[in-house]
């Protein structure tokens, strides 16, 4: 046990202020970061634990990473805990999020503003692929979880099968094999370590019982349901009342409120669903201005799923309506950010009691294991359809027997796009460069092309 002392809830602001600050470079570097200040830097609690509450937030829809400083909050401080874990989480990005919209609708025309997004395109395209390799790593530990993972890309990249499906059914798997006794499918002691240090339960100032504020409480557990629900569904109702279901903020309010219940499998997966959702269905931004987005997010603290700030901030900017287009598309991003985040309070306080009591459980180990599985897969279709439109000007769809693939024009290829990958690729892969490092790399580059008039509208 640990001889320091239990953190007040003012020590603890501190501490998760620190960690919205710092919390770059996508969600495995922001859950890499939270492990080294929580688990061994402060031992607020052990590897098993940390693992366990992880492994939770993966099955959320949402942001696994956010997510996952709310439970820890609230495991530390009760609810108020895991509100202001989960607030300090994203305020920064809301801000540079915001900020970075405005300079792209007022300067992203701009050669040398469209040299940088160039850029910051080809790192991203990496990062993503880097995503997948490190998250298959830990995931694919054997043919069957090999298995569901290329199952799940074949179901969504092939088929568009939704994505609540496939999570689903990876569970289901997983639940059934460990109930029949499958060796695939039992969890491992050391399966997913997440820094290079391990700390175990026993040594930190949770202990490993769980705290009494845990247990389940129907009467708490209603209150609190009753208010974030009105919180987050009360304005989407008067949204649709007021101005009608055509409506741009009824449209961003809909959507994004959809996603927040529907989107399984961590940040990478729910991009997948928003990009082809927003470029496809709605029209509110094309796919290389979706990865300027996630560029912006990538490069900023707080979350990766903050790019859904600029998504919404760009759908009211083109379809203002009365407002002014900058205060328009200010109160899309704002309004997308709401919808997006205030579900996530919802699921963590709600299912976090539960699985606090689960934590020993071999089949909820193993069917969330199996959906992680499954993550892999729907992230590798995130990095194949941003592959086809950064290296590629043209793509064609082909659609026979239900099966539905995008095929790039090869006629249509961007050399310099595809140089640049490349680099970014070695320099993650071969050198070992960090994301940010990455991003300002290829920015730069992006600059330098155009300088030398080597890029092309």
């Amino acid at each position: 046990m640990q001889n320091r002392s239990y953190p007040t809830l003012a020590e603890a602001t501190r501490i998760w202020a620190r960690i919205g600050l710092l919390s770059f470079g996508g969600p495995a570097g922001q859950i890499a970061m939270m492990h080294r200040i929580l688990v061994e830097e402060h031992k607020w609690l052990g590897e098993q634990r940390f693992l366990h509450a992880l492994n939770y937030c993966m099955l959320l829809p949402g942001p696994e990473a956010q997510q996952l400083a709310v439970y820890i909050g609230w495991l530390m401080h009760r609810t108020a805990g895991g509100i202001i874990a989960g607030v300090l989480f994203v305020i920064p990005g809301i801000v540079a999020i915001m900020g970075l919209s405005w300079i792209y609708a007022i300067w992203g025309n701009v050669g040398i503003v469209e040299g940088l997004f160039f850029g910051l395109k080809a790192a991203v395209l990496a990062i993503v692929v880097q995503a997948v390799i490190r998250i298959g790593g830990r995931a694919l530990r054997n043919g069957a979880m090999l298995a569901i993972a290329a199952g799940a890309f074949i179901a969504i990249f092939g088929f568009a099968v939704p994505f609540p499906i496939i999570i689903l059914a990876a569970g289901l798997i997983g639940f059934l094999g460990a109930r029949a006794g499958v060796p695939a499918f039992e969890p491992r002691i050391n399966q997913g370590k997440v820094g290079a240090k391990q700390i175990a339960d026993a040594d930190t100032l949770l202990g490993e019982e769980s705290p009494a504020h845990t247990r389940v409480d129907a009467r708490w557990a209603l209150r609190i349901s009753l208010v974030i629900l009105s919180l987050w569904l009360i304005p989407v109702a008067l949204l649709f009342a007021l101005l009608g279901p055509d409506d741009v903020f009824s449209q961003i309010a809909g959507f994004f409120s959809v996603m927040a219940v529907v989107t399984f499998g961590g940040a990478y997966a729910v991009l997948a669903y928003v990009a082809q959702e927003a470029v496809q269905n709605f029209g509110w931004l094309t796919p290389g201005e979706m990865l300027d987005g996630l560029g912006m997010a990538e490069t900023t603290p707080g979350p990766l799923i903050m790019v859904t700030q600029f998504v919404g901030f760009m759908g009211a900017f083109r379809a203002p309506g009365t407002l002014p287009p900058l205060l328009a598309g200010t109160l899309g991003g704002l309004l997308t950010t709401w919808v997006t985040f205030a579900p996530c309070f919802l699921w963590i306080f709600l299912g976090a009691p539960f699985i606090e009591r689960l934590r020993d459980n071999t089949v909820l180990t193993a069917a969330l294991g199996a959906i992680t599985a499954a993550v892999v897969g729907v992230i590798l279709n995130l990095a194949v359809w941003f592959g086809l439109h950064v290296v590629f000007s043209e793509v064609v769809e082909f659609s026979s027997f239900g099966l539905a693939l995008d095929i790039p024009v090869l006629e249509s290829i961007n050399w310099f796009s595809a140089l640049l990958v490349l680099a970014a690729m070695i320099a993650i892969f071969r050198f070992g460069l960090g994301p940010v490092t990455v991003l300002a790399g290829c920015a730069a580059a992006g600059v330098a092309l155009h300088l030398a008039g080597g890029l092309t509208a």
